[in-house]
């Protein structure tokens, strides 16, 4: 009889361990260990060398500040990481969490920022369900993610490109098969959840509060959902174009990450998801006239509002040549987007547009402006990329000038901190936080133009400044690399490469690329 009262609670023990939370993710404890400081920690970084002291200085406050955001669970959380917080209150912030894993993978070799999506892994429901908001102390979804049917529950599902860009630093593919499982059923929950295959278009709906677009006036006139929820958690089944692109997206990641596993038939199934939504974006959301791509409302018709959404599909690859250049020009439009601070998340000539941002009325945010540099560079327009990213260095350095630190959101129109929803209150200072990712991935990817491959055991080295530039103590392959470029008086550039492993280095200068294969300690090559 004791036996048989010992089987049953061991079954009903498994069966709540399979079924809870976190069923699909193997890491089922907490594993940390102590938290690195920026003082200890601050030789091993990467070392930019730029003649622009200012940007530097930026560089290194926001690692400052982001080392000093490095948590430990609190005693009895079941959540299984230390992590980086955006410091907004005591929950973590799903896609702030993916943005901030962007810049901390330059740090990886001394604390795994990716980890931090390891505690909204472990709490996955059973459905795949993944709630963008989570309590620190318990592990529970906050309220305050949640709404009428989980309608704010689900923010752009980016876990994957995170995933893939932390292991083109790091080599380290061991955590593909870990995570697989959780992305694989959070992408099912998405299609059964959010996909509006009741509608002509079939394409994926959000809001405002779920899209990470808080104010955003994309939700004027859809309905209330009820229980005292606005139009920014509505539910309604309408076609939004920065969701439907980030699934392409996300699509796209799962076939990449099964290729890299040897999963060659999930590889096809998830390319061909992916080719259905692109397709579906492409049929529905492009409005050739104005050049832009437009959110559907449940019957499938436009709806016209001009916000920085319009530019996911150039991210995602999926609009071809002739429409991504009607995209840039609209980007490069001063009446549209190119305002004194780029990019405004609504553009100017739309109405509710705020010159002081009133968060997502106007204002200037770090994860858009890194998305729209991607999609620039992937799409080949490197010499906008970079001045994209010069003025809005320039602007986030103007107001560090004024109050030495770095803010959450910045005005489109002014060298000011912006507003937030209120209109009157300004955003949260000292925000690394996703603003580190001007100061330090588009400082090293685009001002130095230095971008790492692992996999491929390959750096590529875009050289665009005249002046002596470069990166030192690159941790790449178990190995650390100076990468240093000098002009000489006649105009040519000099390369000195310090390394103790063997790579392909691709130097890419005045619209020529060359290879070079680093065997050596020292290389010096003239260009």
């Amino acid at each position: 009889m004791m036996k048989s009262i010992l089987l049953l609670l061991s079954a009903l023990s498994f069966s709540i361990t399979i079924f809870g939370q976190g069923a699909y993710f193997s890491k089922k404890t907490y594993q940390g260990g102590e938290l690195p400081t920026y003082a200890e920690s601050k030789h091993l970084l990467p070392q930019p060398v730029l003649d622009k002291k200012e940007w530097l200085e930026l560089y290194w406050k926001a690692w400052e500040i982001a080392f000093s955001r490095l948590q430990k669970p609190p005693l009895g959380s079941p959540l299984v990481s230390n992590w980086i917080d955006e410091a907004l209150s005591p929950q973590i912030y799903q896609w702030d969490t993916h943005f901030m894993a962007m810049f901390g993978r330059y740090g990886h070799h001394i604390f795994p920022f990716i980890n931090s999506h390891d505690n909204f892994y472990c709490r996955q429901h059973d459905d795949g369900m993944i709630c963008r908001v989570i309590n620190e102390d318990n592990g529970e979804d906050h309220h305050w993610g949640l709404g009428v049917d989980n309608a704010r529950a689900c923010n752009p599902p980016l876990f994957s490109w995170a995933e893939i860009e932390t292991y083109k630093v790091t080599g380290d593919k061991s955590r593909f098969a870990l995570i697989l499982p959780v992305l694989e059923k959070y992408a099912e929950w998405i299609d059964n959840n959010r996909l509006g295959n009741d509608t002509p278009h079939q394409l994926y709906w959000s809001n405002g509060q779920a899209s990470g677009m808080d104010n955003t006036p994309r939700d004027m006139g859809r309905p209330h959902p009820g229980d005292g929820w606005d139009q920014h958690s509505a539910i309604d089944h309408v076609g939004w174009v920065d969701m439907s692109s980030q699934m392409c997206v996300f699509y796209k990641d799962l076939a990449y990450i099964c290729n890299e596993l040897g999963y060659a038939k999930k590889t096809k199934m998830y390319e061909l998801k992916a080719d259905t939504i692109s397709e579906r974006i492409n049929k529905w959301m492009w409005d050739e006239k104005q050049g832009l791509y437009f959110d559907l409302d449940p019957h499938g018709v436009q709806t016209k509002w001009v916000t920085v959404a319009t530019f996911w599909p150039m991210f995602a690859q999926l609009s071809n040549k002739e429409r991504t250049e009607k995209l840039v020009s609209n980007l490069r439009n001063p009446n549209l987007f190119w305002r004194k601070v780029p990019v405004p998340t609504l553009a100017a000539n739309q109405e509710f547009y705020d010159p002081s941002g009133q968060y997502w009325k106007g204002g200037v945010w770090a994860p858009t402006n890194y998305m729209i540099v991607q999609g620039l560079v992937k799409n080949n327009y490197e010499n906008l990329a970079n001045e994209l990213v010069e003025k809005y260095l320039n602007a986030i350095s103007e107001v560090y000038g004024k109050t030495h630190t770095l803010w959450e959101v910045y005005s489109p129109d002014m060298y000011i901190p912006a507003t937030n929803a209120s209109g009157i209150h300004m955003v949260q200072p000292d925000f690394v936080g996703w603003t580190g990712l001007a100061p330090i991935s588009m400082l090293i990817e685009n001002v130095l133009g230095i971008r790492l491959n692992a996999p491929e055991k390959k750096i590529e080295w875009h050289i665009t400044q005249k002046s002596t530039h470069g990166l030192k103590n690159i941790h790449f392959l178990g190995s650390t690399i100076d990468l240093v470029a000098t002009q000489s008086e006649k105009g040519k550039m000099t390369l000195e490469i310090t390394s103790n492993i063997h790579f392909d280095l691709e130097i890419y200068f005045q619209q020529q690329k060359r290879i070079f294969k680093i065997k050596d300690q020292y290389t010096r090559v003239e260009l």
